[in-house]
């Protein structure tokens, strides 16, 4: 008999259509099945030993709330038998063109695993388990209508002592890479390991989720440079790594980002699925990801009503030569562009359903409408914006203390060579002791993503908040900037432009990150970065910005509340209460819009 082994995880939700992951024990058919006759089901696909379904869910009703049951081989697995959790659900939208149903938006980043519930936690409680167990007491009250995990929602490099114990008797620790993770079957630990967290795994069963790696979810400093990364194929066991996480990103995490109607097409989706063991193809597409990473698009859209979400790959989509350093390569460039403008000029469907523009395999033209040309309107940019909030999703923060932005535009002036060939060779090994590597350590894409949020920004048919969201960084805070020197003498786009960060959700907060952004943010500290920049010859960005909230310190999560033209955040953090139990507590909410 087919047992559950890892899920399920609710991913893709609109109003009519749904996705829902699982891991079986063997290859089988896995069923969603709702009492109102909603429901669906697959067989199973093999990869390394390992069967994993995604369950397309038709015949949802907008604006309903149903439980569902999980089956393989007709068999009830889920929910679990004497589970504590209310029955896990799946909300179907009713999105209208006015954008009256809110969107709630939560997010964060950097979870390591909780140890088990007889063990101490070294680092405080789990956001993710708190939120968790604050559903569950109450299934009626406000819930994340979308998660966001934006990165290092496993780490490879830095394993747990159970992990390590499983990694030993597995294989020598004294070859490398030592007690970090080597293959896919390592790689499916670290996966059972975060998700097998009983409140963990209830939560992502009932809370639709989008994720987009960052550097742990492969190897710390992943793609910080072209030395870092001829360093690393040097060594034997690195290809082995690199397959291996891009294979299970793919698997756990990327698949369930895309939208029914689009698996059904997707090239490899289609091939994988088509053998007894499509291990050999989904290895040959991650060696092609490795050498020519311009074929792969990880990047997606979400829309959800009138919100808009971009969900943007700072990882593998990067180009490290030195002399044309870039966060994104340039198809991913246009692809962002493309979206972030796409529906400018025309009016919107007003269909209410949530689309996605995405690639699991070989990156291709997005299709869109055509843009007028510069200084061209047409009679619906009066009528009608596309959407009323756009969310750009980034694990690396665009907008950084900024003692760390000008360090990290002098480090890569330094690195260019700017300052000579000794200070470059110090550059590059201060670049990945200090990992210098967010959106200041590549200027030109700084600049640019700066100018399409000022032009995403502005006009009749300008949102109403750009909101960049970003972890990594294991604080949270408020940045806003604005553009000096603007067209008309203007400050900035129309819309309000923040850049909201949140991490960690459940990881280590050392001392010396705390005195660090704060003394980042400070005037000593500002002062400080413009003696690095003026070193290297860095010119002033085009852009400037202050803090407006933070930083704040724990494991938490922010929640952005979108309803129409309005926007409402608020920051969570996991606290440890009396007794040894865990809640989350509101530290700070605001509007961000009149």
């Amino acid at each position: 008999m087919a047992r559950l082994r890892l899920g399920p995880l609710l991913r893709y939700v609109d109003g009519s259509s749904a996705t829902v992951w699982v891991e079986a024990s063997r290859p089988c058919t896995a069923e969603v099945r709702c009492p109102d006759g909603a429901g669906g089901e697959t067989r199973t696909f093999q990869v390394a030993g390992h069967h994993y379904a995604l369950i397309p869910v038709t015949g949802l009703t907008p604006g309903t709330t149903t439980p569902y049951e999980v089956l393989l081989d007709g068999t009830t697995v889920w929910p679990l038998p004497g589970s504590p959790f209310p029955p896990s659900v799946i909300h179907a939208p009713a999105y209208d063109s006015a954008g009256h149903e809110p969107v709630r938006v939560a997010f964060g980043s950097c979870r390591w695993a909780a140890p088990p519930a007889d063990e101490k936690d070294p680092v405080g409680p789990d956001a993710l388990d708190t939120l968790a167990a604050r559903l569950a007491a109450d299934p009626d009250a406000e819930r994340p209508d979308v998660l966001l995990l934006l990165g290092d929602q496993v780490y490879a490099d830095e394993t747990s002592k159970a992990t390590r114990r499983w990694l030993a008797a597995r294989r020598d620790l004294k070859d490398p890479p030592g007690n970090e993770v080597a293959d896919y079957e390592e790689y499916t630990r670290l996966y059972y390991e975060s998700w097998l967290d009983p409140e963990v795994r209830w939560l992502l069963s009932t809370v639709p989720s989008c994720m987009i790696f960052d550097d742990h979810d492969v190897i710390d400093d992943w793609n910080t440079s072209a030395a870092w990364l001829a360093d690393m194929r040097a060594t034997p066991w690195w290809r082995e790594r690199l397959l291996s996480g891009l294979m299970s990103y793919w698997v756990y995490q990327h698949l369930g980002n895309l939208p029914p109607e689009r698996l059904t097409t997707d090239p490899l989706y289609a091939a994988v699925r088509a053998i007894p063991d499509g291990t050999d193809v989904l290895r040959a597409f991650a060696a092609d990801a490795d050498t020519n990473p311009s074929s792969v698009r990880w990047s997606y859209r979400r829309d959800f009503g009138r919100v808009r979400l971009l969900m943007i790959d700072t990882r593998a989509a990067r180009v490290l030569d030195e002399n044309a350093r870039a966060m994104l390569a340039p198809s991913e460039t246009a692809w962002l562009r493309e979206q972030v403008l796409e529906g400018r000029g025309a009016s919107a469907d007003g269909s209410g359903h949530e689309a996605v523009v995405a690639a699991s395999g070989r990156a291709s033209a997005t299709s869109s409408p055509p843009r007028p040309a510069d200084g061209a309107t047409s009679d619906a940019a009066t009528r009608h914006a596309p959407y009323d909030h756009l969310l750009i999703g980034t694990s690396l923060p665009w907008l950084l203390p900024h003692l760390v932005h000008d360090a990290e535009a002098w480090n890569a002036a330094l690195c260019r060579g700017e300052r000579g060939a000794r200070l470059a060779r110090f550059g590059e090994d201060l670049r990945r002791r200090a990992d210098l590597e967010h959106w200041s350590a590549f200027p030109a894409s700084f600049d640019a993503l700066a100018s399409l949020i000022a032009e995403a920004g502005s006009g009749p048919e300008a949102p109403a908040t750009v909101c960049v969201l970003s972890g990594d960084v294991h604080h949270a805070y408020i940045a806003e900037p604005s553009w000096p020197g603007g067209p008309s003498g203007r400050t900035g786009p129309d819309a309000r432009v923040l850049q909201l960060t949140c991490s960690p959700v459940h990881n280590s907060i050392p001392m010396s990150i705390k005195l660090g952004f704060h003394f980042g943010w400070s005037r000593v500290g500002r002062a400080l970065g413009r003696r690095f920049a003026g070193h290297g010859g860095v010119p002033r960005p085009p852009v400037e910005w202050r803090r407006t909230g933070g930083p704040w310190f724990g494991n938490q999560l922010m929640t952005l509340t979108l309803r129409g033209r309005s926007a409402r955040l608020r920051l969570d953090q996991a606290r440890e209460e009396k007794g040894g139990s865990a809640r989350l507590r509101t530290v700070v909410e605001s509007e961000l819009t009149p």
